[in-house]
Order: structure tokens, then sequence, then C-alpha cells
């Protein structure tokens, strides 16, 4: 899923095991992690031996001795002779304690090394959590669908000013929830953690954030490592607008890789099928498919055989349906059906904080006609994913205005930075921007790639994570790996 992760993780608040000397001189109260059998995250971090707390932060930092709201965090103590503390951001935005499991998961023995740090974004999992009221299934329409006619573009437009207007009686909250605030807190974390440097690893979003962190506070910064980077100058209710030719790149790449794993499926099957559904919806099981979902259904991710083999089982699906056959869905697509009807209100999914994140990061053109016309200016060159990557979203409508103007990355400080060269989700372009924005980083690049997140891929990629967190060594040069 592209503008939000709709299988977002379960929330609870932890921090990780801590010496009482630290503990108490940053008057921070440390407990275990989980709240119950149900507790899926908070579980999965105290059986990592993880302890939890909560650090108090200004809503407003323009008025610091004003409103706070609590930060959950999780940390797990090094095994072995500490490097400093290691903050790990999933992406998203979403929940990120869960990124201490995720990293030790991964690297168990880079792990040990460091104290090893996740943190709830503001508005997430256990921070102070922003929740509309937005049913799944409304503002799935809103990120999964796309726009291209006049008549899905009103329903856009429609759903979008629904959504916004659902967000109003937070009105006094929203204006806070920018990266740059979110930024701030982890440095309060530091401070209330009681050491003088973070080091950290984000990937996706995490990589803005990072770069934020950076620019704001570099004296703070230790070794930072980006996988997979957005652009140092687009995040907010747009990014998503230079998606639609990598996507297209992407499912090219599946097509080739069909054509000699799976005989009868590429690039004649997806014409096919949309041009099937430019003329009426085809049925799916109980599901009508239309043809505003397909640009969202037919998003891939990663080229590895089993995925694709994945994708292939749907697109077969789809053919069959297109040609008037009775189909049934696969597992995977009940499983999206499934959300995509979804009426109730899952505050675990963060639509209303990721929203709300981008609002606040940049303004949005407040004239629905704008976004209309930049679809049907791209059509041409983008068919299938431009009308949704270019569609209009709630921030057209939002309840507030970004109180900051975004930041601008220039930075000097040493970056391991990694990246694939065919990432259907962040442009390579715009990672090479970010590169050169952070004139003191080193690119490391996975040649002839099409995923986003690259660590723990290759053995190339990950030898310099580890030397880099190890030793503080940067490349000397900018690196390519082979898959």
């Amino acid at each position: 899923m592209r503008r939000t992760p709709i299988l977002a993780i379960a929330i609870t608040l932890c921090l990780f095991g801590v010496s009482p000397a630290v503990a108490n001189s940053n008057k921070l109260t440390w407990r275990g992690c989980g709240t119950g059998p149900d507790d899926e995250t908070g579980n999965a971090l105290a059986a990592a031996d993880a302890q939890c707390a909560e650090v108090a932060v200004p809503l407003d930092y323009r008025h610091p001795d004003g409103r706070t709201i609590k930060i959950a965090i999780a940390r797990r103590a090094a095994t072995a002779p500490s490097k400093g503390t290691l903050v790990v951001n999933v992406g998203g935005p979403e929940a990120s304690r869960q990124g201490v499991n995720l990293f030790l998961d991964r690297s168990p023995a880079l792990a040990d090394q460091y104290d090893v740090v996740g943190i709830d974004p503001r508005f997430f999992g256990l921070s102070a959590p922003l929740e509309c009221g937005w049913r799944t299934d409304r503002y799935l329409r809103s990120a999964q669908y796309a726009s291209p006619t006049r008549a899905a573009f009103a329903d856009s437009v429609a759903v979008a000013r629904e959504l916004a207007a659902q967000c109003a009686p937070y009105r006094e909250v929203l204006p806070h929830a920018s990266t740059r605030n979110i930024a701030r807190d982890m440095d309060r974390v530091r401070a209330a953690l009681g050491v003088p440097k973070l080091s950290y690893f984000g990937t996706s979003y995490g990589t803005y954030l990072g770069a934020v962190y950076l620019q704001m506070f570099p004296a703070n910064a230790d070794r930072f490592v980006l996988d997979s980077s957005h652009a140092p100058d687009n995040y907010g209710p747009r990014w998503t607008r230079e998606t639609a030719l990598p996507d297209a790149a992407a499912l090219a790449d599946w097509a080739e890789w069909a054509s000699t794993h799976t005989p009868g499926l590429g690039a004649a099957t997806i014409n096919h099928i949309a041009a099937t559904l430019k003329r009426h919806p085809i049925q799916v099981g109980t599901q009508e498919v239309t043809e505003s979902m397909l640009p969202g259904l037919l998003l891939t991710v990663d080229d590895e055989d089993k995925s694709y083999a994945d994708f292939s089982a749907d697109v077969r699906v789809y053919r069959d349906a297109a040609k008037g056959l009775p189909v049934t869905p696969t597992p995977r697509q009940e499983e999206r059906f499934a959300l995509y009807n979804l009426t109730e209100v899952v505050p675990a999914f963060g639509f209303s904080a990721t929203i709300a994140n981008q609002c606040a990061d940049r303004a949005a053109p407040r004239d629905p006609n704008v976004y209309y016309r930049d679809i049907q200016a791209h059509l041409a060159e983008e068919p299938l994913y431009g009308p949704l990557a270019r569609d209009i979203s709630p921030c057209t409508f939002w309840p507030t205005s970004p109180v900051e103007p975004p930041t601008t990355i220039s930075s000097n400080h040493p970056v391991l930075m990694l990246a694939a060269s065919n990432d259907p989700v962040l442009p390579y372009a715009g990672q090479q921007d970010m590169h050169h924005a952070l004139r003191g980083s080193r690119l490391v690049t996975l040649a002839s790639t099409y995923r986003h997140g690259v660590y723990r891929v290759s053995p190339c990629v990950d030898a310099a994570v580890t030397r880099y967190l190890t030793t503080g060594a940067l490349p000397p040069t900018d690196q390519t790996c082979t898959p």
C-alpha cells in the first residue's frame, strides 16, 4: 500500500533495559512492556528483555511551558560494551516502538552493541494517539482509489472533504503533527535518556525524519543510516506525484519476469484488464472491481520470485474475471477486499495521524481542479498510475495550515544511505537528490533491483552497514552492489 501501511502493527508502549543509575538520573519510570495477552507489540518487546517508559514533551514547542503530551518509547540495553544509543524508525509514518524488535531480528550482533530504542511518533501508537473516526473503507477509498475520469475524481473530492471535516474537532492539535515536532520529540527522548548523541536507522519516511533531525540537531547526531530515502523537498500531501513512472517500470519488470515464469501473463494481460475496466467493472468473487481500483491493486513493492509469483496469481484472477469467467479471489485479494469494505474505525492503522503529519509538513493546493488538471496533463505519459499518484487528498480541505515552513535539508554530517536503483515507492532520482543535500553522505546502491528497503537483502549492502555502525567508517566513495 502506497500512502499508508494498512497492515499496521499493534500498539503498546515500552522501553528497554536500562541501568538504575540512568533511569534515576533522567526520572524515567521504567516498566515491563506487555500489558496483556492481546498486546502483541508489548509482549514481543518484553520477550526481548525490553522495558518501557514515557517522555513528556510540549504539544506546541512555541509554548514549551504549555500543554504536554506523552511519547511512548521502548529500549533494549546493549549486551556487549555499548557503542551508544540507536533509534530505529520503521517508516510509515507509523508507531515505531517495534523497531527495536525489527532491528534485533535482522541484526542481532549489531543490536547487542547498542542500546536500541523505538519511539511511537506523536499521535501514533501510544503517543497521544490521534483518531478522527475515519472508517477504514472511507480512508482507503481516498488513499487507494484513483481518479481516471471526471466522475471518479468527483467521488475522490467528496471523500477527501468528508475525511477532513471529521478531523475539524481536533484542530487544536493538528498543526503540531509535523515531522519537525517529531524530530524535537526525538531529541527530548535523547535528553531524557541522558545521552549526548543519538545514532539512527530509518527506513522510508524514517529517512526524512532522520534528515530533519540532522538539520535541526546536528550536534546531537552520531551514526545515521537512511534506507530508501525520500527526496529532500517534497514530503507532504503530494509526495506521491513522482511515483507513477517508477510504479510503471516495476510493473514492466514483473511482466518481463512473468513472460518466462508464468506463461500466458505479461504486459498484454495488464492491457486487456485495463481496457475491460474502462468499459465496465469486473466481478472477483463477491467484489466488484472498478477502473479506479486497478492502479492500487497493481502496485508492486519488490522483485523477489515469491512476491512476483504471488502477484502473478492475483493478475491471473483479474485476467479471467475480465474474460467474464467466474473466479475465486486469492487469499491476498480476499484480505485486500476485506479492508476495502471494512466499515470499522481501526485506531491501530494510524490513518488520521498519517494524513495529519503530511498536512502539517507542507501546505496543499486548496483548489480541487489543480489535482484534476495535473492528472490530465500527465495522463498520456502515466495512463495507469498517474490518476492515483496525483490524486487529491484530505489536506486540500484540512481545517488547519502548517505553522512552520518545510525544513531545508543541507548538511555535511556523515551519513550512510542505502538505495535500490529501481525503487518503486520512492524514485531513485529523489534519493540521489537527498544524497546531494546530505553532502557528507555515502550512497550504497543495490543495482538492477525493484525494491523498497534494501538492508538485509544483499551481503554487500549489509557489510557497509555493519562496518559503519561498528567502526563509524563510511565507504570511501559511493558504492554499487549487485543483488
